[in-house]
């Protein structure tokens, strides 16, 4: 090993420079990702701040490639890099951990849901209420919980994954209009009642692999040599992310008194790089993220949080959103190519913030 590498291989602090402006980074990044986080969530349930429709769906979609873009460029490649790293002992570079783990994380994920979901679907069943596994509406996905919307032309009420019947004009069914819309809606209910836990669950699993990523590059910029551009390119990059969770917890429909989760949720989001700046500020005479320790820390958490968004991104919201959306698929070519130039130019801009962090 050369004497650079047996450096930065070595126990000890990392940069101590601009420290002034390291403790200032806290509050700055706290602001940056709380509002991106929050700002969907707030605007959502807000009476008074109409924000158009359209805004909503482009941060939706620009928020997916955002997440798909951090799985890759900001997750699995740092990982690789961490678990390849010459400042490991030889048996690290003889199997492909950081694959490996990210591959046992995407599986993992995929049983979790897979028992929410059948324990949700079981849950319906014993209410009476039939379930489509790929019911969607406004984005919806089965497994986080229904959406609905109120036709006051038919007086229809159409849920993912609900099945109600649609009624007409006709004088033959007005006598029978009332108690199959009460009944509908009493579906809609105990469907959306019924089903809360998947919803946290799904909500949770995402949280948690951003979290994650979001703690780890804190504690780096807090001991980073070339603070300045990870800086700048982290103020961007949280913001980013942080909207593409907002836009996620916006939609989640739950129970009355479950409505903290998603302002808890986007909240949580807020302070984990601030939380890690801090740590990392703490112990930045003893840290350096270039030993063996850090190296192996940061690698096997960077693989599974990759393995956790590359999940989230391909099937809860490539797949569920495109290909088993309805609602998108009856769409016009117009809708499909604002929603995926959307998706393509918040993964591209990720992407490209990959270069310098």
């Amino acid at each position: 090993m050369s004497d650079v590498n047996a450096e930065e291989c070595r126990s000890g602090g990392g940069a101590d420079d601009f420290f002034g402006l390291r403790v200032a980074s806290i509050f700055i990044i706290l602001v940056g990702s709380s509002s991106g986080a929050l700002f969907p969530v707030l605007a959502r349930r807000s009476s008074w701040l109409h924000v158009p429709k359209g805004v909503f769906d482009f941060a939706k979609y620009f928020g997916s490639g955002v997440i798909i873009a951090t799985a890759f460029i900001h997750l699995l490649s740092p990982a690789l890099d961490a678990l390849s790293s010459q400042c490991l002992a030889p048996a690290w570079s003889e199997y492909p951990y950081a694959l490996a783990l990210c591959l046992l994380s995407i599986f993992s994920i995929f049983i979790i849901e897979l028992i929410a979901f059948r324990w949700g679907t079981s849950k319906l069943k014993k209410i009476g209420v039939q379930h489509d596994p790929h019911g969607h509406n406004l984005g919806g996905h089965a497994a986080h919980g229904p959406e609905s919307a109120f036709d006051t032309s038919t007086g229809a009420v159409a849920a993912a994954g609900v099945s109600i019947p649609r009624l007409t004009d006709d004088k033959s069914q007005t006598s029978a209009s009332s108690h199959d819309l009460e009944e509908a809606k009493h579906n809609l209910d105990n469907t959306v009642l019924a089903n809360p836990l998947a919803q946290v669950i799904g909500i949770a699993i995402l949280e948690f692999g951003v979290a994650l990523h979001s703690t780890l590059i804190g504690l780096t910029l807090a001991v980073d040599p070339d603070f300045k551009v990870l800086f700048t390119v982290l103020i961007f990059h949280q913001t980013f992310e942080g909207l593409g969770i907002g836009t996620r917890l916006a939609y989640m429909r739950l129970p009355a008194k479950y409505n903290w989760v998603p302002i808890a949720g986007a909240a949580l989001y807020g302070i984990t790089t601030p939380i890690g700046i801090a740590v990392g500020l703490g112990v930045r005479t003893t840290y350096n993220p270039g030993t063996a320790t850090a190296s192996i820390v940061s690698g096997v958490l960077d693989s599974l949080s990759s393995g956790i968004l590359i999940y989230t991104g391909l099937v809860e919201l490539l797949a569920h959103e495109f290909l088993f959306n309805k609602e998108m698929m009856d769409g016009s070519n117009m809708k499909i190519a604002y929603a995926v130039g959307s998706m393509l130019l918040g993964c591209a801009l990720m992407a490209l913030l990959g270069r310098w962090a």
